[in-house]
């Protein structure tokens, strides 16, 4: 029997001793914060050693503490991520809670925000990136761009800094297809850095990190914004960490975009187009300096979210239960 009024741990430990933070936990779900090299499957013996969902699965089978702590017994992952992707990773803690949440998933209702390290500088500063995506025939585990076809794919992108001949870059993707936002990237012209698949390979791997994940919560029927860490990440790729927005990596602040002032930005020596589209009929690359404009796309708007103080990000009811009463000289609560 679990002791009451003992804390759960915020974090557990892989087999091979990686740390794993618990970035948010509600009554359906549980988000952990992804390291890198850890894949999703298939679950079989060839793959078992790295294979993150069997390791999780393998904790609640012992019922290492974490889980224990939690009365788990169930967990599988709503949506993936690459195995060198890092960051925000979300679980169903029910097999009656996988359709709901795969649903929210399938009806495009999440935003997504990673952040990207390229090894070049783009041109512009802000282009979304239509290109559709497709297996590639000639190599196995790799994806193209296959305008016949391919399936409908879209990114947008932000250039957040810059330095010598590497940009740190928002993307945010609308759809979900296998390395769409490393293809669409090379596509435009900067690869990331790290992608032995796409680009070139880097000491310090894929510099690809999901940072953010807002979802309406089919349960709870309240948005969830669930969170990771920016600063270790910028700071290995020799970024600032305040150059990422603050409505991007806070589940408090929300500031609303002002309207544009012109229909250009400056990047570097360059002045550009504020926002273009690079997709399906566009003729070249407007990434490279050339291309067709297509049209200009407004910012979205960041939605209001559950807050919460604590440090595994839980929501409201949680919070409720362990924070103190405070009471006037009369009884009454306050």
């Amino acid at each position: 029997m679990l002791s009451l009024g003992v804390a759960k741990p915020d974090r557990f430990e892989l087999p091979d001793g990686t740390p794993v933070s618990i970035l948010y936990e509600d009554r359906g779900v549980l988000a952990i914060d992804k390291p890198a090299g850890w894949m999703l499957g298939p679950d079989d013996a060839e793959h078992h050693e790295r294979n993150l969902h069997r390791a999780l699965v393998d904790d609640i089978e012992s019922a290492e503490w974490w889980t224990a702590s939690r009365n788990l017994k169930f967990l599988r992952f709503v949506h993936r991520l690459d195995a060198p992707t890092t960051g925000v990773l979300l679980f169903s803690k029910s097999q009656g809670g996988m359709a709901a949440y795969s649903r929210v998933f399938s009806e495009r209702s999440v935003k997504k925000v990673y952040l990207a390290v390229t090894d070049s500088v783009p041109k512009l500063k802000n282009w979304i990136c239509r290109e559709p995506l497709g297996s590639d025939p000639l190599e196995h585990g790799r994806h193209r761009v296959d305008s016949v076809d391919g399936k409908e794919a879209e990114t947008s992108f932000e250039v957040i800094q810059a330095r010598e001949h590497r940009a740190l870059i928002l993307a945010r993707p609308v759809t979900g297809r296998t390395h769409q936002i490393r293809i669409h990237l090379a596509h435009s012209g900067c690869p990331v850095t790290g992608d032995i698949l796409y680009g070139r390979k880097d000491m310090y791997g894929l510099a690809l990190r999901a940072i953010r994940l807002e979802y309406p919560d089919p349960f709870l029927k309240k948005p969830t914004v669930i969170v990771a860490p920016v600063d270790e990440f910028c700071r290995r790729h020799g970024f600032d960490p305040a150059s990422v927005p603050e409505e991007v990596r806070s589940r408090f602040l929300r500031r609303t975009p002002k309207p544009g002032s012109g229909t250009s930005v400056k990047v570097g020596a360059v002045t550009v187009p504020e926002k273009v589209v690079l997709g399906k009929g566009t003729s070249k690359n407007p990434v490279s300096g050339t291309g067709n404009l297509k049209s200009k796309m407004p910012l979205r708007t960041a939605q209001p979210d559950r807050t919460t103080k604590h440090s595994a990000q839980r929501p409201g009811s949680e919070r409720d239960a362990e924070r103190s009463t405070r009471l006037d000289s009369s009884g009454t609560q306050k």
